[in-house]
């Protein structure tokens, strides 16, 4: 087991921006896998500004989180769809598109499924 270990957003170990200005992907590596912290700003929306680095229909990472601020709605390629705000728990499976609600942008913390995300494909 590591020891302790405390880290901040706001000297990630890389930073991933989305495109147009529409938000940013702050990541740590951890002994645990990477942890990610997403500001989505206003106006953005996964299969817009997402979809095309991830070359995919709908987004295929499963994502374990929390949202701090900000609202968020998901919708399942199945159609189930939900809105999630700040102190919301997240476990969101594979294949979904997201866009922000409002005009506060949305900050979330997903342990999950930050890795991979918001990276060009390489095919």
């Amino acid at each position: 087991m590591a020891g302790l270990l405390i880290r901040s957003f706001d000297s990630a170990d890389e930073t991933r921006p989305f495109p147009d200005g529409t938000g940013r992907l702050d990541l740590l590596e951890t002994p645990g896998g990477p942890v990610g912290r997403a500001v989505f700003e206003p106006g953005w929306r996964w299969s817009e500004h997402i979809k095309p680095l991830a070359g995919t229909a709908s987004c295929q990472e499963a994502h374990t989180g929390y949202v701090v601020s900000g609202r968020i709605k998901i919708v399942m390629d199945g159609g189930e769809s939900a809105e999630a705000g700040p102190g919301d728990f997240l476990q969101i499976p594979p294949g979904h598109d997201a866009w922000v609600l409002g005009e506060e942008p949305c900050v979330a913390v997903d342990w999950t499924g930050y890795g991979n995300y918001a990276k060009p494909s390489s095919a």
